[in-house]
C-alpha cells in the first residue's frame, strides 16, 4: 500500500496536512472582523453555516474558501511531493494528506480538539483530490440546498453519494476509501442535526436568526 514512500512523506502527509486543517477560519475571520466568536453563537461551530448566523455573509464566505482551501492545499503539496513516484503512491499520499486535514479541521488542536463539521474541508480535498468527485459532490450539495433550503441536508447527502461518485469514475482505490472515511466523520458530527431533522426543528438557510440559533 505505501509502497515508493518514505517514512518521511507519510510522517509529513499526516503532520502537515493535520496542522493545515486545524487553521480555525471562521474564528479567524470574525474576530479580525470583529464579529466576535462563532463558537458563542448558533451550534457553537467554527464552519461557515455558523458564521452565516452572524448576519456577516462576507464573512462566511471567506471561511467556505479557507475550509475549504486548506484541505486543497494539503492534498496539492502531497501531490507536488510524489510526482515521480507513481499514479498508486500519489494517491495514497494525496488521501493521507487531505484525510488528516479534514481530521485536523474537525479536531483542532489550537482549539481544544473541538472544531467545525467538516463539510467546506471535505469538498476542498475531494475537488484537489479527484476533482470530478469534487464537482459532483458539490452540484449534490447545491441541488439539496435549493431544493430543501437545509444545510445539513445537503451536506449529509453529498457526503453519502460522494464514494459512488469515487467509484463510478473510476478513481484510484485509496480516493473512495478517503471518501467513505470523511462521510461517516460527516455524519458523526452532525448527528444533533439529524436529530433535529427527525423532529422537524432543523433551520433553514436563510431563516430567521432565532430559528438559526436552536
Amino acid at each position: 500500500m505505501f509502497e515508493g514512500l518514505t517514512t518521511i512523506q507519510i510522517a509529513a502527509a499526516l503532520i502537515g496536512g493535520y496542522l493545515l486543517g486545524s487553521i480555525p477560519f471562521g474564528v479567524i475571520v470574525m474576530r479580525a472582523a470583529g464579529a466576535g466568536d462563532p463558537r458563542a453563537i448558533g451550534s457553537g461551530s467554527i464552519g461557515a453555516t455558523n458564521v452565516l448566523r452572524s448576519g456577516r455573509r462576507g464573512l462566511a464566505a471567506l471561511t467556505v474558501l479557507g475550509d475549504g482551501g486548506k484541505g486543497a492545499l494539503a492534498v496539492l503539496i502531497a501531490w507536488l511531493a510524489t510526482r515521480g513516484a507513481g499514479d498508486a503512491a500519489q494517491a495514497v499520499l494525496t488521501a493521507l494528506a487531505g484525510g488528516a486535514a479534514f481530521v485536523g479541521h474537525i479536531f483542532p488542536v489550537w482549539l481544544k480538539f473541538k472544531g467545525g463539521k467538516g463539510v467546506a474541508t471535505f469538498f476542498g480535498v475531494l475537488l484537489a483530490a479527484a476533482w470530478p468527485v469534487g464537482i459532483l459532490a458539490g452540484a449534490t450539495w447545491l441541488l439539496m440546498a435549493a431544493l430543501l433550503r437545509i444545510s445539513s441536508v445537503a451536506g449529509l447527502t453529498a457526503a453519502l453519494l460522494a464514494p459512488v461518485f469515487a467509484v463510478l469514475v473510476h478513481r484510484p482505490h485509496p480516493i473512495a476509501v478517503l471518501a467513505v472515511a470523511m462521510g461517516v466523520l460527516i455524519y458523526i458530527r452532525h448527528l444533533p442535526n439529524i436529530r433535529r431533522l427527525l423532529k422537524g426543528e432543523e433551520p433553514r438557510i436563510g431563516g430567521k436568526k432565532a430559528d438559526a440559533a436552536a
